[in-house]
Formats: structure tokens, sequence, C-alpha cells
């Protein structure tokens, strides 16, 4: 099979998997709710967590990995196998992507779907510890520091193809992948960019009310 067809294959099912949104799902089976009609009205799991709280976020998260996890392992099988062992990372990575694609502009909701952060943690997992460590650590740290959580996830998708490429791991293809998984992240939280400019951006509450 051609590298062509072999990524068209591929990117067709991860893109409809990641269409699959786990803050809509999880919000209309525990509270009979639309996540998309309440706060912010995006429905990631940060929205998710800001109006219903800590219940029923696990079944988000559960969602959300599994549905990035089988199409990313997937990939990096097929390109493995059916081209080179070397194209596994780009394999996964090219799966990655279109799962994020999925994510931020799902088909079966009109192409309006959340900010693909979890999505993209869990592709980093899966791709190189080296770069899941230092994403993750990054976001925990401003977060923490400024309860700021987009800016947490824009710098954290920045640092992707950066760490990547200061590391030296995979090649120009994996890191065109990995810059495209980042401008995506990026170019998804525009509203919040504005909004962080403008000082007019709501912090994390960790601090969760009795009523909630």
């Amino acid at each position: 099979m051609s590298f062509w067809l072999l990524l068209i294959a591929i990117a067709v099912p991860a893109y409809l998997l990641g269409s699959v949104n786990g803050s809509i799902i999880a919000s209309k089976f525990f509270y009979r709710k639309d996540i998309r009609e309440y706060g912010s009205g995006n429905p990631g799991l940060t929205n998710f967590h800001r109006v219903f709280g800590k219940s029923g976020a696990l079944l988000v998260i559960l969602i959300d990995a599994a549905k990035t996890v089988v199409p990313v392992l997937l990939g990096g099988w097929l390109f493995g196998r059916c081209l080179d062992y070397d194209m596994v990372m780009f394999g996964r990575l090219a799966a990655g992507l279109f799962v994020l694609m999925g994510t931020c502009y799902p088909v079966f909701y009109g192409f309006k779907g959340g900010r693909g952060v979890l999505v993209e943690g869990t592709i980093l997992i899966i791709v190189d510890w080296r770069l899941a460590l230092i994403a993750w650590g990054l976001f925990i740290i401003i977060t923490l520091l400024t309860r700021y959580v987009s800016l947490a996830s824009i710098l954290a998708a920045m640092s992707f193809p950066i760490a990547q490429a200061i590391l030296g791991i995979g090649g120009w293809k994996e890191l065109i992948a990995a810059a495209l998984c980042a401008i995506l992240i990026i170019a998804r939280h525009h509203p919040n960019i504005r909004r962080l400019i403008k000082g007019e951006e709501s912090k994390l509450n960790f601090q969760r009310k009795k009523s909630e």
C-alpha cells in the first residue's frame, strides 16, 4: 500500500473517532443536559468541570482517552508493518492529528468541538514519554501558578514541536505533524487568547461549592 493510501485509510476512521465528544456524552448521560448550553459553551473537559464539577469528569476522560489511544496505536502499527518500522512514530502522530481534528471540528456536532487538550496530552504519552513529561509538566505548573487552563494549554501545545526538535525525536515528517497539532490547539484557543489579552479570561476554581 502506498504512503498516501495508507494515510487516508488511517485518517478517515481517526477523524470519525475523534468526532465523538466525551463531554457531550457525559453531560447528557449524567445530567440530561447539553454542556454546549452552559458555561462558555465549549464542549471540553475544562468547561465540563466548571459547570458540573468532578462528577462525570472521569467518563469524559475515559472516552477522550480511548478514542485517541486506539487509532494512534493502530496508525503506528499499520505504518510500521506496511511501510517501514521507522514510520511507526509518524503513523502515530498522523493518526493523532486526525483524531485531534475530529475533536476540534467534529462532523457529528456541526464541526463545533472542544479544544483538544486532553487528546493531545494522550497522544504525547503514546508517542514519547519525554515529550509527554515536558508538556504535562508545563501544563500543571502554569495552571497551578496562574489558574489559567487556556494559557497552560497553549504553552504546553507550543512545547510539543519545540521539545521534539531540540531533543531530535523523529524526522521532518514527524516534526511537521507535531507542529500541525500545536497550531490546531492554539487556533482553537483564539477566543481564550483574546480574553487573556483583555484580562477577562476565567480562572480555574479549585474549590468547588458544596451545592455542586
